[in-house]
């Protein structure tokens, strides 16, 4: 069996989009591509160094995999363009009958029976970086075994986000945290089964509060 891990860079308010550069993903006015820059520093590159160490492959939606397509086998001799070009790059598109990029392999049919066959199998882990249409796909399916979330100091307001609404509720359990010097939150998530949701009303409520859920309720059916 094996494992799917996500790393996820994200604002406070939990946008994903286009955090390397103004041209990465630029789509619906996004304006502020790049926003992670200004943040990076040597802890996370050597955290990023440590989560390639061991062989990986690959998970990528379409447009993640044209940005690193374009990028990571021309960026010369750099040690994340080695480890991307070498990995084998699985990725879910329609539109794309051919994928230049070597070790790149096309996903036919349902994206997350696809991905739930190679996850079976032998093999390494599976890394998924951006590809958010994908993310959401495999999170729904409970597919997604460690999230690898970096929360940076910044509110975006608009754009791509790693949970959108109507994502299915999930539980997770913290495994690691991080802070790098930049103020940088770096948090490991791994799958925790279901919401369990609990109450801290007591048993016996108040006529107030009986009162205030009927007026709620009232509300929200008038809505």
């Amino acid at each position: 069996m094996r494992r799917i891990v996500a790393i996820a860079y994200v604002s406070l308010d939990g946008v994903m989009q286009s955090p390397g550069g103004p041209d990465e993903d630029p789509g619906s006015g996004f304006a502020h591509g790049g926003w992670i820059v200004p943040y990076w520093d040597d802890m996370m590159g050597a955290l990023l160094n440590d989560l390639m160490a061991k062989p990986f492959d690959l998970l990528l939606g379409r447009r993640t995999y044209e940005i690193f397509a374009a990028h990571w086998p021309h960026a010369g001799d750099n040690a994340i363009a080695g480890r991307f070009n070498k990995a084998t790059k699985y990725v879910a598109t329609r539109s794309l009958d051919r994928l230049d990029w070597i070790n790149a392999v096309r996903l036919d049919g349902d994206v997350a029976e696809e991905v739930a066959k190679l996850k079976s199998g032998d093999g390494p882990d599976m890394q998924i970086y951006g590809s958010s249409d994908l993310l959401r796909t495999l999170t729904a399916a409970r597919l997604i075994d460690e999230y690898r979330v970096w929360i940076f100091p910044l509110v975006l307001g608009r754009g791509k986000r790693l949970f959108e609404p109507g994502t299915p509720a999930l539980a997770l359990s913290l495994a690691d945290t991080k802070t790098s010097p930049t103020g940088v939150v770096i948090n490991t998530y791994l799958q925790a089964g279901d919401v369990e949701p609990g109450s801290f009303a007591p048993d016996t409520p108040s006529d107030a509060e009986l009162a205030r859920r009927r007026k709620f309720a009232a509300e929200d059916k008038g809505a």
